[in-house]
């Protein structure tokens, strides 16, 4: 059994651990160690034995170029794992199934993990004809899929590239005949998600489905944590119609964000209050 003098030792090692996931859960952009060790007031060897072991585990990555130390979505994916069996997927999924009625399509959420995206909640609209309908638990294709390119118009071209280029592209006789091969071909579609605030894709992921997708921001961070995508047949969901779902996707996207871990919304009232003030959220 642990002394009391290890049990008080553990206890401030777990409080500073703490203090610094929530001193980095404020900046968007991280910080460099001495800051830390100042904002804190923890000796600057204690805490980089802290962020090495933060690190280690999952939680924080220093950036390379800045030397800055940020929260990697570890903690969003523990927090969307917790919502999702308590019931987080049971309270999104009416939203879907609307947006899904409203569209006569498949409307899926993925949601961000460490450089991934994975669908974990869908709907289906279309009764009758083809469908397009697979199973839950997938992996996006960063290069040619809509909800790929939305989720990469929420970071940097370099970041996104990365990850696109660490998941491959694929031949396209295994995609579809649209399917970009090269970075510049992703960054065009890309570009245009970033201008209309969602993406389109047709026949890139395969030769007879199109498909658009949108972010889900977090209200506080200004991150994307997710994507929400209508998805179905081109014959019968054409890019014109895909424009015109626009407006439905989107009000959908802002409905749910409302219910994502660590919304001040949900999570927090007076928080709400103080980011409305400062503009972090309409």
């Amino acid at each position: 059994m642990a002394s009391t003098a290890q049990e008080l030792s553990y206890s401030g090692v777990l409080d500073r651990g703490l203090a610094i996931i929530e001193l980095l859960s404020a900046s968007a952009d991280g910080l460099p160690l001495s800051e830390i060790s100042e904002e804190l007031r923890i000796p600057r060897s204690a805490t980089h034995r802290l962020l090495t072991s933060l690190a280690g585990h999952g939680y924080v990555r220093q950036e390379e170029e800045r030397g800055t130390y940020v929260l990697t979505s570890k903690l969003q994916v523990l927090a969307f794992r917790h919502l999702s069996a308590s019931g987080f997927v049971d309270a999104v999924q009416p939203v879907i199934n609307r947006l899904a009625m409203e569209t006569g399509e498949l409307v899926r959420l993925a949601v961000a993990d460490d450089g991934h995206l994975t669908w974990v909640a869908k709907a289906q609209g279309a009764r009758s004809g083809l469908r397009y309908d697979p199973d839950m638990g997938m992996e996006a294709k960063l290069s040619c899929s809509a909800t790929g390119y939305a989720w990469l118009s929420c970071m940097s071209n370099e970041e996104g590239l990365a990850l696109v280029e660490a998941q491959g592209y694929g031949a396209r006789d295994q995609f579809g005949p649209q399917a970009p091969q090269t970075g510049a071909e992703v960054l065009k579609r890309v570009d245009l998600a970033r201008e209309r605030g969602y993406a389109v894709a047709v026949q890139t992921f395969t030769d007879w489905m199109s498909a658009m997708a949108a972010p889900l921001i977090h209200p506080v961070t200004g991150k994307a944590i997710g994507v929400v995508s209508v998805a179905g047949p081109v014959f019968r969901l054409t890019e014109a119609r895909l424009h015109e779902f626009a407006p439905l996707l989107i009000h959908a996207v802002e409905e749910i964000i409302q219910l994502v871990p660590g919304s001040p919304f949900l999570m927090n009232p007076a928080m709400a209050a103080l980011s409305a003030r400062e503009g972090l959220i309409s």
